[in-house]
């Protein structure tokens, strides 16, 4: 039997990642923030299930593999395969990675859409209205904000087809019903009225479910020049993840853990999940979920990330500088529970050195190394106690609280400085009860013994409950303790650290302090890269220089090139060839190898870094047996010496070249 076969179920899902490009910081949060609730409820004794993913269909990604020059299925592996690293750099424990391409989820996807339209839920139609094709979205012309899309701000275009539609106004009444009665289902509050004044109460219109103009879909099966639009593919991930079947066969897992505990998703989706999300179980008869919360923005600055703002922080760029749990703690910490959260380098490197290597870090080596002087090591409970220890005591059980009161309301923030509270009181009671002054009078080597015994049991607990948020370093903590992880049934009681028992020879820095001068130039240089001239030509003015002329074109020719700005990753030698370097060339969110002619006039080491100009649909062909995917453009002078063309400006990876 297994060992969670009576545990009470808890299923948590993410939105799951549209597979159109490397997620930024800001879609990374919501994995984090899923994976600390269910870590959290993992401790509180439940069987979890922790499902994540991509939303991998749609007429942007089949655009973009067009551009790319592959297909939409390697376009969206790729992309997929990219995300799912990123989740598992982050330390996500997710049990689930779903893809909409997955064989099972597209087939049963076509069955409800069967259903829903034999019932009568479905019908066809003609759709005209303004389309945003990034968000995939049809609005009316009074929905639009300044005449363009509301949910992201870009340009919409008029568009008419055939379609197929849900008739939503049908269960209407019925949804505005169990919001009333079940308060908690759409968290916070303000979502909740959001949806019910501006969609609901207004009155819903029927909502288009299927496509034409476009073929990168799960079809119809039915009418397959129809393909199953965006919402009714993705939604029904979290059921066809966990085992439904609309033929009545689901699986014991789908039993086990429908309905979902919680839907954790970005505001700006709120809609899709409380209403039509909400209506499409109606319609099938299966339980509602039993919360929906939408969570807000981590912007950069004043405004939210976006690739085409150029102002974009990517989860593998951070952990470079900072590391997975100095990232980890960031986002969670610096979030709130309704408004928008900042990010930016300045506060992470504030929060690195005042929180984490001060309060944290320094807390955590100064406790072990004064038991291995004082005691060598030993922690001993000397039950000599004083006012100061009582207060410690009393404020530590006190957090522990709010940490399980907070995390019952999900306010993951305020249960993250509820547990640096603990470490705040510690270092406090270091500073009252001076243990370096009690060293000096054996006759006080009790009380010291006590003062030690005290810190390293706050410490203890304080790391305990930091495993769901910062799991790598409550792992290192408990393991320079020399102890286990505090159960939280047993942190209602202060003292449970093993007197006796002996902590590392040699603590370990935790976090270290970081030079906010020297960091802010280091992300220059790393992320901007200056244009750099060769020292013989600054400054100097050079004599023009005339080349045979090659055949007239016409424009349509050369709008067939298509250039773009890529970031050189890395590069090196091709073996037993005197010209050719291999460089790995990041352009936007995909990844070439480009073979150029040019090792006479840089090394692998100075291509690093370099932002340059490349052809990107250039025909691949094998160079000395290793495949090129574009050209680097060079410049070239009389005497045959070259320089690689770089934009002027700090232009992004991927950018246009027009």
């Amino acid at each position: 039997m297994s060992k969670d076969f009576n545990k009470k179920p808890y299923y948590i899902t993410t939105a799951i990642a549209y597979a159109s490009g490397k997620p930024h910081i800001g879609n990374t949060y919501e994995a984090v923030l899923a994976d600390a609730i269910a870590r959290y409820k993992r401790a509180e004794g439940y069987d979890v299930f922790f499902q994540t993913g991509t939303d991998e269909h749609g007429q942007k990604i089949e655009e973009k593999a067009e551009a790319a020059g592959i297909t939409p299925k390697e376009f969206v592996d790729q992309a997929a395969g990219q995300i799912k690293n990123i989740w598992d750099l982050m330390n996500t424990s997710y049990d689930k990675f779903i893809r909409t391409t997955d064989e099972d989820h597209e087939k049963q996807v076509q069955k409800i859409f069967k259903k829903l339209y034999d019932q009568g839920d479905i019908y066809k139609g003609y759709y005209e209205g303004l389309y945003c094709t990034p968000c995939e979205s049809f609005f009316t012309e009074s929905q639009l904000v300044d005449g363009k899309c509301p949910d992201c701000g870009r340009d919409v275009k008029p568009a008419k087809e055939e379609a197929y539609f849900f008739r939503m106004s049908k269960y209407a009444d019925r949804l505005i019903k169990h919001i009333n009665d079940n308060p908690d289902f759409i968290q916070p509050v303000s979502r909740k009225n959001e949806m019910m004044n501006n969609f609901l109460l207004p009155g819903l219109q029927d909502l288009c479910v299927s496509r034409t103009t476009f073929t990168w879909g799960i079809p119809v099966s039915f009418d397959p020049k129809h393909v199953t639009y965006v919402w009714l593919d993705a939604l029904t991930n979290y059921i066809t993840g966990i085992g439904y079947d609309c033929d009545g066969k689901s699986t014991d897992q789908f039993a086990k853990y429908w309905p979902a505990n919680l839907h954790l998703i970005g505001k700006d989706i709120i809609r899709f999940h409380t209403i039509y999300w909400p209506i499409f179980l109606m319609a099938l008869d299966i339980p509602l979920p039993k919360q929906v919360f939408g969570h807000p923005w981590l912007l950069q600055g004043d405004g939210k990330m976006s690739k085409s703002k150029g102002n974009v922080l990517y989860a593998d760029t951070l952990v470079d500088f900072f590391g997975v749990d100095a990232v980890r703690y960031f986002v969670l910490h610096e979030m709130p529970f309704e408004n928008d959260g900042i990010i930016s380098w300045e506060l992470m490197i504030e929060r690195m050195n005042s929180d984490l290597a001060n309060i944290l870090g320094n807390l955590v080596n100064r406790t072990i190394s004064m038991s291995n002087k004082y005691f060598n090591g030993i922690v001993t409970n000397g039950n000599e106690t004083d006012e100061f220890d009582e207060d410690l005591k009393k404020v530590v059980l006190e957090e522990v609280k709010k940490v399980q009161e907070k995390m019952e309301k999900l306010r993951v923030a305020d249960a993250m400085t509820a547990i640096f509270n603990i470490f705040r009181r510690s270092n406090k009671y270091i500073d009252e009860t001076a243990p370096w002054t009690l060293a000096k009078d054996e006759e006080k080597k009790a009380r010291l013994e006590t003062v030690l015994y005290n810190l390293t049991e706050a410490i203890t607990i304080g790391a305990s409950l930091l495993e769901s948020f910062m799991p790598e370093t409550s792992a290192k903590i408990l393991t320079q303790l020399c102890t286990s992880k505090r159960e939280l049934t047993e942190m209602n009681e202060f003292g449970l650290y093993p007197s006796g028992n002996k902590v590392t020879e040699k603590p370990e820095i935790l976090f270290a302090r970081m030079d906010s001068k020297e960091v802010m130039e280091k992300v220059e240089a790393t992320l901007a890269p200056p244009v750099q001239a060769d020292e013989a030509e600054q400054g100097e003015e050079s004599e023009g220089i005339d080349i045979e002329a090659k055949p007239e074109i016409l424009y349509d020719d050369f709008a067939k090139l298509q250039f773009q700005v890529g970031e050189i990753i890395s590069c090196e030698a091709v073996p037993k060839s005197k010209k050719l370097l291999c460089s790995q060339v990041r352009i936007g969110s995909q990844m070439k190898q480009i073979v150029s002619g040019i090792k006479a006039h840089y090394s692998p080491e100075e291509m690093v870094g370099k932002r340059v100009m490349v052809v990107v649909n250039l025909k691949p062909a094998k160079l000395a047996g290793i495949m090129s995917e574009g050209m680097l453009l060079c410049a070239e002078d009389a005497d045959g010496n070259l320089s690689l063309m770089v934009p002027e400006k700090t232009m992004p990876s991927g950018a246009e070249i027009c």
